[in-house]
């Protein structure tokens, strides 16, 4: 898949605020500081389509990318930031919940984790919430370009060991530096996106 078109359509915070055409959705979840901007922005080949903070926690709805007038890519607030008020993080839990509850149309999750550490428990409390919901998910463990080649293998495990995947569910290793990772995420978004035509 070759991205021709990228951008930030929609805002929302309640349902009625979606987009009503129909197309393919692809959520984006994980923790505050697991590098969901720079994974959108190196993913779409886009420097600044989506705001790279230096302070995590900073969205606050959940975004609708459009791109290529095809399918939407949509980040939603990261949890497990400490500095987030418990209710705003309940209001957060809320919002990613009303979407997930009845939308027809959102084809996988992307759940982003930092390859470089053990998942953590509000890691394995999103995975769990998600599989409540019986939707597919694949892992994408971000940053691999800061684990060297002879720790790979044993990161990569602990990561599986921890998360134990459901059957029909994936891990990806994603780098935002090197792109290794991006042919295969826009392999699966293509192939869930032509099962709908």
């Amino acid at each position: 898949m070759k991205i021709t078109s990228s951008e930030l359509s929609v805002m929302a915070t309640r349902r009625s605020q979606y987009p009503t055409d129909q197309k393919p959705e692809f959520l984006l979840v994980g923790r505050s500081n697991v590098g969901k901007s720079s994974f959108i922005n190196s993913l779409l080949e886009r420097k600044n389509l989506a705001y790279v903070s230096g302070h995590p926690g900073k969205t606050t709805t959940l975004n609708f990318y459009f791109v290529n007038h095809d399918f939407y890519l949509i980040d939603v607030p990261g949890y497990g930031y400490a500095q987030v008020g418990f209710q705003k993080q309940q209001k957060f839990g809320m919002m990613i919940e009303e979407y997930l509850e009845k939308r027809a149309n959102l084809k996988r999750v992307f759940m982003l984790v930092d390859f470089r550490h053990k998942p953590t428990k509000d890691d394995l409390l999103m995975y769990h919430f998600l599989k409540y919901y019986n939707i597919p998910v694949t892992i994408v463990a971000t940053k691999a370009d800061k684990v060297g080649a002879s720790k790979f293998e044993k990161t990569k495990k602990l990561l599986l060991d921890t998360l134990d995947l459901v059957m029909g569910d994936d891990l990806i290793i994603y780098s935002s530096v090197d792109k290794r990772g991006r042919k295969e995420i826009l392999d699966k978004i293509e192939d869930l996106t032509l099962d709908t035509i």
